[in-house]
């Protein structure tokens, strides 16, 4: 059987409009038909070969207009041949992403192999798919593109593993896009619904609070500590490494870098975020912040604490854990530095008993959470 053969379960216009057609919306139509009565045909093995030759006929057209035709008619189709979506996903992005977006044969090494070039527009169309498989969402997040990683985040196809729930809070947290997309999926993980709160806006919280049967009490009891406790816990993933003088800055624009969190982190022993801090809020740089909070005389820290407006009740705390930490080796591995962090809270709040109560239930808090971690990794 040949190309003859199937031919003759089309028309011969069909066949001319497509070849010599007067325009190319005139060819495009023919293309659409062509294609519907491939897709719908009971074809033998004989006749498919000969689709799958004029259907290469039609990818390879010069005219955009038609390959599109083809990317939108067969876009779902089980019939569509591996290799001719392929070479449309490699298209522009008009053929492209209708392909892309709902294609079942393309497979996720197809997927992979588009993404390592892809732009936005690919990049969202493949995060729309009925299925995302996890290692496609890693490679999503991997390109850093909001616009793709948001829509991957309100698909709930797109499966994120316990890796890209994390990475999607280290790596987006200030972007309210994407966090706020999270709160439109059917179902979230309870320690992921806790940590949205603390990122989420308002409008999207009163979403998260309908949508996955959180009590609203419960809603407004997590909240009240979570955004500094999300701005701790990526203290502790990042270490500051990527820009603490930026970070500290970005705090405060946010209004964020506030006393309590800047205690909170002090008896969590995360002394270089406390130094950025205090720089820069007593509008001094970070070298001569750090000579003033570890000077071993009574004054530096004195001078640069008064500098920083943060309340005077607070600085009996702040001098008994640094004078603590002093008195103290940072081990260098993580189970000693989980220990230490225990420690040098233990004696702060043995030295000085003042430390208010909502931080002082905080870093207590904290510490179940250094000892699972311990026995974990025992």
């Amino acid at each position: 059987m040949s190309v003859v053969a199937l031919r003759n379960r089309l028309t011969n216009d069909d066949i001319r409009r497509l070849v010599k057609g007067e325009s190319d919306e005139s060819r495009a139509m023919a293309a659409r038909k062509i294609c519907r009565r491939m897709d719908a045909a009971s074809l033998t093995e004989a006749e498919r070969t000969a689709a799958r030759d004029i259907l290469d006929m039609i990818a390879r057209d010069a005219t955009e207009l038609v390959r599109r035709a083809l990317a939108i008619t067969l876009r779902q189709s089980p019939n569509l041949p591996r290799e001719i979506a392929r070479k449309l996903a490699a298209d522009v992005d008009s053929v492209a992403t209708p392909v892309l977006q709902s294609s079942p044969v393309l497979t996720d090494d197809d997927l992979l192999s588009v993404l390592e070039t892809a732009d936005t527009a690919k990049r969202c169309a493949i995060a729309q798919r009925e299925r995302v498989a996890p290692i496609v969402v890693h490679e999503i997040l991997d390109s850093r593109d909001e616009d793709a990683v948001s829509i991957a985040a309100a698909n709930d196809g797109a499966e994120f593993d316990d890796a890209a729930y994390q990475r999607a809070f280290a790596e987006f947290c200030e972007s309210s896009g994407v966090m706020d997309a999270f709160v439109a999926r059917s179902q979230l993980p309870l320690s992921v619904t806790e940590r949205l709160i603390a990122h989420v806006s308002d409008v999207a919280l009163n979403r998260l609070v309908k949508a996955h049967a959180l009590p609203p009490q419960l809603a407004v009891e997590l909240s009240e500590g979570a955004r500094e406790r999300a701005t701790l816990d990526l203290v502790d993933q990042a270490g500051l490494a990527h820009d603490p003088k930026h970070f500290v800055q970005q705090l405060r624009l946010n209004s964020r870098l506030t006393p309590s969190l800047i205690l909170r982190a002090l008896l969590r022993g995360h002394i270089a975020f406390v130094e950025h801090a205090f720089a820069e809020l007593a509008g001094v740089t970070h070298s001569r912040a750090w000579l003033l909070v570890h000077d071993a005389g009574p004054l530096g820290l004195r001078a640069v604490y008064d500098r920083t407006g943060m309340p005077s009740r607070l600085y009996p705390a702040v001098r008994a854990a640094l004078d603590v930490y002093h008195g103290m080796e940072v081990p260098q591995d993580e189970i000693g530095r989980a220990q230490f962090r225990r420690v040098l809270a233990e004696r702060a709040i043995t030295r000085f008993q003042g430390i208010p109560e909502e931080d002082l239930d905080y870093v207590l808090s904290r510490f179940d959470e250094d000892v699972e971690s311990i026995k974990l990794a025992g």
